[in-house]
């Protein structure tokens, strides 16, 4: 019995303390960059900037995930999913494209089939209609709050800035930021400005960082992650263009 007993604890104590692995494929690559956060990301092959690495986020909290924005394909994107699922042994309960540009809504459906809900603006999803794109399937105004178990991930409209539409993620657990195409990596061109505003977007930085004083990593929609410095690097970046 004391055999028994001691290889139940020794089981226990072994999946209680499994350390998640770094995930990657030539699909997708899955970097952790938090206690409760990780980064996706997946390759967009684009005729005017040549193969562009996507990020998305993938944060997690009592066996439940949200995923902001969708990975590039469709094999990147079942591979989250599964990952997800056998890897972090959560439930994916939404998926939340941050614009309406490809690089974060091209695999909505896969979500879909997989029974995930998408939630994303009001102007996203106009916007999505108008591009003869997948289309979200739930709206919200400016803002939204997700419960993640026993915390909470914020999501909003800060205003225009990539595109009229691009919102980010908060995670006050861990002092996240998911900014998506609307952050730069330090050091990053301009970049796609196609639908940008860009006489704005040094403004809406700015109200980021009022209304969420305290963050401590930033993933931006392309390139490396960071801390704040990143939100500094793009509000520099867009005040010269202002001028």
């Amino acid at each position: 019995m004391k055999k028994i007993a001691f290889l139940f604890v020794t089981f226990v104590l072994y999946n209680c303390t499994k350390t998640v692995q770094n995930y990657k494929s030539d699909n997708i690559e899955i970097t952790k960059v938090s206690k409760h956060v990780w980064q996706h990301t997946s390759t967009l092959e684009t005729k005017s900037f040549g193969d562009v690495p996507c990020n998305g986020a993938v944060m997690v909290n009592d066996g439940k995930a949200i995923v902001f924005d969708t990975p590039v394909g469709k094999k990147a994107t079942n591979e989250l999913i599964t990952w997800v699922q056998s890897e972090l042994n959560s439930e994916i309960i939404a998926i939340v494209p941050t614009h309406f540009h490809i690089d974060c809504l091209d695999t909505l459906e896969e979500f879909h089939n997989a029974n995930v809900e998408s939630y994303a603006s009001e102007k996203t999803i106009e916007l999505a209609k108008n591009n003869n794109s997948s289309i979200p399937k739930n709206g919200f105004d400016s803002s939204k709050e997700f419960q993640l178990g026993n915390t909470k991930i914020l999501v909003s409209f800060m205003g225009e800035g990539h595109t009229k539409d691009n919102i980010v993620a908060y995670f006050p657990t861990d002092n996240v930021l998911f900014g998506g195409c609307l952050v730069k990596s330090l050091n990053a061109p301009k970049g796609n400005l196609a639908d940008a505003n860009i006489t704005e977007w040094s403004n809406t930085i700015q109200k980021i960082k009022s209304t969420y004083p305290n963050i401590k990593i930033v993933i931006p929609g392309h390139g490396k992650s960071g801390n704040s410095e990143l939100l500094d690097y793009t509000q520099q970046l867009f005040q010269e263009s202002s001028l």
